[in-house]
């Protein structure tokens, strides 16, 4: 351990049920969101010349037009639901008896019914499915952007992605501009993302109220799902509540492990909250009925440290490289098993971009620059190799104009700093 004065920041110790920053769906220019949204991807077209897109995970749908269903189902189901997007167009071809669905949205110009190009859906006959799915999205294409067009693709099965290919057309990666415009969040979108962060804080306060030694895993982490859920937010993309050395190494999904006295229980929330944004922040409770050990404590001071230092180096116009070599310095014996990344972009889910630890970032790591407007998590995990319980904490702060503003507030354990 440094000399870090973890009492040195307690603005996040108050009751989170007693803080209210979010503004009433009201508030909110959901229309704006969608303009905005839209804007970006066709920018990032226009600067790579791409002259037409084809969506199809559902997430990246839903960013580009604000249009939603089904979205864990259609996003393993491809192509049963997918977007073509031009300058002009955004065309919505939509899952069987689900046309309606997107009425009412000014971000998309036609729905189409999709062509379900899947095994499941096609059995035998994928192939000549494949090709009649290709070649009807090529009519379109030619109609819209012309035979000699760059058109960007995603997550289609080999088939359909070779079949498209046979087409003609220039085939590129539509990763690349896709995720460069979610990047950088508006004021408005940046509303959204504080609602989902406040509605998550609530169903996290409720799981913490709700622990206590002889409940499985499962059950509490159920407790995170309730509160979501009922508070308008989507799914929660992960399971990853665990408990006593089942915390180390991190990666455990949660299971009928029966938590036990005095144990850590750790967890990262990944909830794909209210308006379809994530929040992403991870926190580590004690089951009591005693107060932590030392051990625990040391665990719990060492994470703190690391999310703080890194969140104190953060600032806008900062290089990925930059980030990096003066992150904080894992200690040996945690290094084995530390998180994977350093921080990390999110919007609607994780995102560009990834920021890596000093000794990844030679093999691992890219660089890029930190913008104003980004929202990117903080990461911690610390826990000996083989040995005993390990730590997750995160926070989800946004890059402004002048420095970092930390956006998740739930409180961390006094008992742990004390």
């Amino acid at each position: 351990m440094t000399n870090f004065d973890w009492h040195a920041d307690r603005a996040g110790l108050k009751d989170i049920r007693l803080l209210d920053r979010s503004p009433d769906a009201g508030e909110i220019d959901e229309v704006a969101v969608r303009q905005y949204r839209l804007g970006r991807v066709r920018s990032e077209m226009a600067k790579r010349g791409i002259a037409a897109l084809i969506l199809n995970d559902s997430v990246n749908i839903k960013d580009a037009t604000g249009t939603r269903n089904m979205q864990v189902f259609t996003g393993r189901n491809a192509p049963a639901r997918y977007l073509l997007l031009t300058e002009a167009d955004a065309i919505l071809y939509e899952f069987t008896g689900c046309m309606h669905l997107a009425g009412g949205f000014q971000t998309i110009s036609e729905v189409r019914p999709s062509i379900t190009a899947s095994f499941v859906a096609a059995g035998p006959a994928i192939a000549e499915r494949e090709v009649h799915w290709a070649r009807d999205m090529a009519s379109t294409l030619r109609e819209k952007v012309g035979q000699a067009a760059c058109v960007g693709v995603e997550r289609f099965n080999a088939g359909a992605a070779g079949a498209i290919a046979q087409e003609g057309f220039r085939i590129c990666d539509a990763q690349e501009p896709v995720e460069h415009a979610r990047s950088i969040k508006s004021t408005e979108e940046l509303k959204c993302i504080r609602a989902s962060i406040k509605s998550t804080e609530r169903a996290v306060a409720n799981l913490r109220d709700a622990i206590k030694p002889s409940m499985t895993e499962n059950e509490l982490w159920s407790v995170l799902h309730q509160g979501v859920i009922a508070q308008g937010g989507d799914y929660v993309e992960t399971r990853l509540l665990n408990a006593g050395e089942r915390t180390n190494p991190w990666f455990q999904e949660s299971s009928d492990s029966i938590i036990a006295p005095n144990a850590l229980i750790a967890l990262d929330t990944d909830v794909v909250g209210c308006y379809g944004y994530c929040c992403d922040f991870s926190r580590t409770f004690h089951a009591g009925p005693d107060k932590p050990s030392d051990a625990q404590k040391d665990l719990y001071r060492t994470a703190f440290e690391q999310v703080h230092h890194n969140i104190g180096i953060l600032k806008p116009g900062m290089s990925f490289r930059e980030y990096a070599e003066q992150a904080w310095s894992i200690p040996d014996k945690y290094f084995a098993n530390r998180y994977y990344l350093s921080a990390h972009g999110t919007g609607m889910t994780g995102e560009y971009p990834y920021l890596y630890h000093r000794a990844d970032f030679p093999d691992a790591g890219y660089d890029g620059v930190v913008k104003p407007n980004m929202t990117i998590c903080v990461e911690s995990f610390i826990g000996e190799e083989g040995r005993g319980e390990g730590v997750k904490l995160e926070e989800q702060c946004l890059v402004t104009e002048t420095g970092i503003e930390v956006l998740s507030q739930f409180p961390f354990e006094e008992t742990f700093l004390s």
